[in-house]
């Protein structure tokens, strides 16, 4: 075994969720196994053990395959700033902020690096699990392209094609990928699977027999939808659940155009007493909500304007005459003081912006970037709390002198003369689950005892099972090279 590469017949259709399943599946059968994605683009980042960012998802691969993450392991992030433009990682670290067309251009530069982080992983286990980008029918981006034929061509891995019958019009999904690819990437293809399909997959036996018959590909099976899928992190903002039982203690969260590390959602949305609500774009923050989240961002000023034009802002000011709460995190924390100032135009255009004035403090943005694992104590319980930071730009003022934590003695973060708003740029921090539970229960919310860690672990079990039963695991592992 060497490497096999899932690809999807467009964006969503369940590929970061495949390979994590089948890296566990692999992982079960003694093999050394990791992911592997060229290109990705996403605000959902982790900070990597040596000291990089990657896509979340490939971080939650990492984790079904047993290793820690690397930033081999997604050599190329993307991170959106703004509709045509985004930061480009390589390798970990920021190389540059590109536009659409700009990067077109560079893409052919990057393969070098794509490929060295390949073959580092590749030399390093026995079986790597590649995933693709967006699909390969975008043949109007074949050229230069480093996420999908062009990789599995230069590497010479095969190809396996997902098709997702949830969204309809599976059969063309497939066959049209085959006839509109160039025959040579179309020839990389080893099969496909149909996946996210609900009801009794034996009524797709036609469609089934159809696709591989067109097309000549084997089919490796049909998947049913994986039901806990919401309980492990996602990739897209768009698959945010938001709502939970109704009977729980509400929590809002603003979804900003550009939010980023959104997997901090995670553990409150799996606490059975919390509904967290994903406030929308035209919608108003729930007046019974307890407490208001403003979480990360990658254009933080951008975001600050659509706060304003969702008339957010108006909103806040009555949930806190109320007596809600509200909590910023990294540039939801940048957004409660008075100014952002950017000088330097480092997340945009040069300027300044007026905060929501909710803490005394201020921002200014700086080139250098925060990027590190941490271990913070919460100031008001004593309890640890495992997190990271990634960030620019530093934030200071007379409400950081009432600190939400201390990370190795320091202060860190700001909290308001009442108490009732909080600003971190800690990432992670309710994954800890003793902090978690007491944060809770400070806003009247008993805690349920779910012990975060336990839970994606089992999850991930339950989706490996889920793969294997649908799946020809053992045959698709042999098409690798």
């Amino acid at each position: 075994m060497t490497a096999i590469m899932i690809q999807g017949c467009g964006s969503n259709v369940g590929k970061s969720m495949l390979v994590a399943g089948l890296c566990r599946a692999a992982r079960r059968r003694g093999l050394r196994v990791a992911p592997f994605k060229p290109q990705n683009m996403s605000n959902n980042a982790a900070v990597t053990a040596d000291g990089g960012e990657i896509g979340r998802a490939q971080a939650l691969q990492a984790l079904a395959s047993g290793l820690e993450p690397v930033t081999d392991m997604n050599p190329v992030l993307l991170k959106p700033e703004s509709e045509r433009g985004a930061q480009v990682i390589v390798q970990g670290k920021r190389l540059t902020t590109a536009m659409a067309r700009d990067y077109a251009r560079l893409k052919p530069q990057l393969l070098g690096a794509v490929l060295d982080s390949f073959n580092r992983l590749r030399a390093a286990h026995d079986l790597v699990i590649v995933e693709g980008a967006g699909s390969p029918a975008e043949v109007n981006l074949r050229a230069g392209d480093i996420a999908n034929m062009g990789f599995a061509r230069a590497a010479d891995v095969p190809v396996v094609l997902v098709g997702d019958i949830d969204r309809g019009g599976v059969i063309a999904q497939l066959v049209g990928t085959q006839a509109v690819i160039d025959p040579d990437d179309a020839a990389m293809v080893a099969g496909f699977v149909i996946n996210k399909f609900r009801g009794d997959p034996q009524l797709f036996d036609d469609g089934y027999h159809l696709i591989s018959q067109r097309t000549g590909w084997p089919g490796f099976g049909v998947v049913p939808w994986f039901d806990r899928a919401h309980l492990l992190p996602a990739e897209d903002a768009l698959d945010l659940a938001s709502g939970g039982t109704g009977k729980g203690v509400k929590i809002a969260c603003l979804a900003f155009s550009r939010i980023a590390n959104f997997d901090d959602l995670d553990p409150l949305a799996a606490e059975p007493n919390v509904d967290l609500v994903m406030v929308r774009a035209g919608e108003a923050i729930p007046g019974d909500a307890r407490l208001v989240i403003l979480p990360g961002s990658k254009s933080t000023r951008g975001d600050l304007a659509f706060l304003r034009a969702q008339g957010w802002d108006i909103d806040l000011q009555g949930h806190i005459r109320r007596g809600g709460h509200v909590l910023g995190i990294c540039g939801g924390f940048q957004m409660l003081g008075h100014a952002v100032r950017d000088p330097e135009g480092i997340e945009g255009a040069a300027g300044d912006m007026a905060g929501l004035g909710l803490l005394d403090v201020e921002t200014t943005m700086t080139a250098d970037k925060r990027l590190t694992r941490v271990r913070a104590q919460h100031v008001a319980t004593g309890l640890d709390m495992a997190g990271y930071e990634i960030h620019i730009g530093r934030t200071a003022g007379a409400d950081r002198a009432r600190p939400f934590a201390t990370v190795n003695g320091a202060p860190e973060g700001a909290i308001s003369a009442d108490g009732r708003i909080t600003g971190t740029y800690l990432h992670g921090l309710f994954v800890s689950d003793s902090f978690r539970a007491q944060f809770l229960e400070g806003l009247g919310i008993a805690s349920s005892g779910v012990i975060h860690a336990v839970l994606v672990e089992q999850t991930l079990d339950a989706l490996a099972d889920h793969v294997e039963a649908h799946i020809d695991v053992a045959g698709l592992f042999s098409l690798a090279r």
